[in-house]
């Protein structure tokens, strides 16, 4: 299944597991995902985390970008970051360090839709797991004249 099947605002809920320190962060926000381009879906996640009575507001985008016959994945700087591969693994060096990484949808069309990252490695051991639900719907882009 391909990005344009996940364009819409989706209710963002993550829990970081940061198995090194014995921490927890949740984080609770939103996700959007919306058709910049041809072939080009911008993903934007904004929301709150908290943990151990602190609270920051956290923001990242990514892109999700069509080469040939196959999506991938670029961070915001257009650095690549992994294929775009529903139900299998995919993984990303960092450094010294390894992520691992899910992406689970449920049956078309999407109602809800999961990620999970696993990083492990002399700097990081923590599992990242994001729920996405409750989807609105993508907002059109505007039309300019002129």
């Amino acid at each position: 299944m391909t990005p344009l099947a996940l364009l819409g605002t989706w209710e963002l809920s993550r829990v970081v597991d940061d198995r090194r320190t014995g921490e927890r962060r949740d984080v609770h926000g939103t996700a959007t995902l919306e058709l910049e381009s041809p072939g080009r879906v911008r993903w934007a996640e904004e929301g709150t985390m908290t943990w151990a009575g602190h609270e920051v507001p956290v923001f990242r985008t990514l892109f999700v970008v069509l080469s040939g016959d196959a999506w991938f994945v670029e961070f915001e700087d257009g650095r690549p970051f992994h294929p775009w591969a529903v139900g299998e693994r995919v993984r990303h060096p960092c450094a010294a360090d390894l992520y691992t990484g899910l992406i689970r949808l449920d049956q078309d069309p999407v109602e809800r839709w999961t990620v999970e990252w696993r990083a492990t490695g002399p700097e990081k051991d923590y599992v990242m797991s994001t729920v996405l639900s409750g989807r609105r719907p993508a907002r059109h882009p505007a039309h300019h004249s002129g």
